[in-house]
């Protein structure tokens, strides 16, 4: 007889389960309306509405990570997954940075898409990422990377909050 913390193991999804989500986001979010890219001008005069840091691993084009949002003095965790299209490669990301026009907690949840990055073979140590979502919510982050990774150019990531 199998007790119910085991079987409620064997039915919750594994990172195998959240990177078919994040393809199928990435795919969906290709396919739908895109937000425009964000720019350093998107948010000039702006004053930052949070800030936020993430970890995050790439192994061919395919990504899974953690973060925390700094929103309104509290601290919310989340998950998230990613893709570069055309991705190859293996890499590992830390990056923080600011989060503009959020306005409420559950706008923060959702697909980010970023269309501004070269083609190629990305090796580079330090980078300067921005992401936006549909409810308009802008991620800036700067961070490091070791590895490296192919990519067309495109990142898409989804964040799911924790709390």
């Amino acid at each position: 007889m199998t007790d119910m913390t085991t079987q409620a193991k064997r039915h919750r999804p594994g990172l195998a389960g959240l990177l078919a989500i994040a393809t199928l986001a990435a795919v969906a979010a290709c396919s739908g309306a895109v937000p425009p890219v964000p720019t350093a001008q998107s948010v000039a005069g702006l004053t930052p509405s949070g800030y936020v840091q993430l970890t995050e691993n790439f192994v061919s084009g395919a990504g899974a990570g953690r973060g925390t949002l700094d929103f309104q003095g509290q601290m919310h965790p989340f998950d998230l997954v990613g893709t570069i299209v055309g991705g190859l490669g293996l890499e590992r990301i830390q990056a923080s940075g600011e989060v503009y026009r959020l306005v409420r907690i559950g706008d923060f949840a959702g697909p980010y898409s970023q269309g501004t990055g070269a083609p190629g073979l990305n090796t580079s140590s330090t980078g300067d990422l921005w992401l936006q979502n549909k409810a308009g919510v802008i991620l800036h982050l700067r961070g490091r990377q070791s590895g490296g990774a192919l990519s067309l150019g495109r990142d898409e990531i989804y964040i799911k909050l924790l709390n």
